[in-house]
């Protein structure tokens, strides 16, 4: 399997997209958010995908620099179904009230020719916390973030052969999701920026973490492989540079800061 990075920036980045990310498993791929808006599309076309190989796509919350891109998928999807042009079904995962909103959205913007394929061939199944589904061939595990600020889900996938991805969302992992990341081989969790610039980005009054946050939280939990996305852009220059320097000492496993169309094998 691999994992592309749609994007990797925070809300309001402009020096590279709202964290979003693909993964795929000989071909079969699940998008996991949207980022911001139809730069999603161009997102994976320079990543050598056609938005249409997004057969199965996961969001975690509702705010928009992580649904609005879901919104140009749903658009295209139905429009593309409607004209004869997009063959098979579709999977669109989340809880019950981010596919409400979609569903509400859809409803407002798109004809009624349109939205009548979805739930027909753009599927809409909703998750619940520590239920588990089957997504491109691997069993997977939602679990309720415990957002304070809006209800969120994030995953365990299992790999195979023992392996676990975790993603934690875009909030510092809770209490209540430590079991999910116990141990995983690799665990996507967010870093807003630095510890040692925190007085200037305000990380915690936005509850997120930073990359010092994220890597001794790796560390208590042995994990393996920690990849740090959710970013400022304030840095992206020299992010790479400045955030493993900050985060290699405190972190034993392998820590990955990667840039935007980055690939990596799992």
């Amino acid at each position: 399997m691999k994992l592309t990075m749609l994007g990797t920036g925070n809300a309001l980045v402009t020096e590279c997209y709202n964290t979003c990310f693909a993964l795929d498993d000989d071909g079969q791929c699940l998008l996991v958010d949207g980022g911001g808006g139809c730069a999603i599309l161009a997102q994976l076309k320079h990543a050598g995908y056609d938005w249409m190989d997004m057969r199965h796509i996961f969001v975690t919350h509702k705010h928009v620099d992580h649904l609005l891109g879901i919104v140009w998928m749903v658009r295209m999807i139905c429009q593309f179904m409607e004209h004869g042009d997009y063959q098979g079904e579709a999977y669109l995962y989340s809880h019950a009230e981010v596919l409400e909103l979609l569903r509400n959205i859809a409803g407002k913007l798109l004809q009624a020719k349109e939205t009548r394929h979805i739930d027909e061939r753009l599927h809409f199944v909703e998750v619940t916390d520590g239920q588990t589904l089957d997504l491109i061939g691997h069993p997977t595990t939602f679990f309720d973030i415990g957002s304070t600020k809006a209800k969120q889900f994030g995953f365990s996938m299992e790999l195979g052969e023992g392996r676990r991805l975790v993603c934690c969302g875009d909030e510092p992992l809770s209490d209540a999701g430590r079991p999910y990341a116990q141990s995983a081989d690799w665990m996507l969790h967010e870093a807003f920026c630095l510890y040692s610039q925190a007085d200037i980005f305000g990380p915690y009054e936005k509850h997120h973490s930073t990359v010092k946050d994220a890597c001794e939280l790796a560390e208590g939990l042995g994990v393996k492989n920690l990849l740090l996305y959710h970013t400022e852009d304030k840095n992206f220059a020299r992010r790479r540079e400045l955030y493993l320097a900050e985060g290699q000492p405190r972190f034993s496993g392998k820590l990955w800061v990667p840039n935007d169309l980055e690939v990596i094998e799992l």
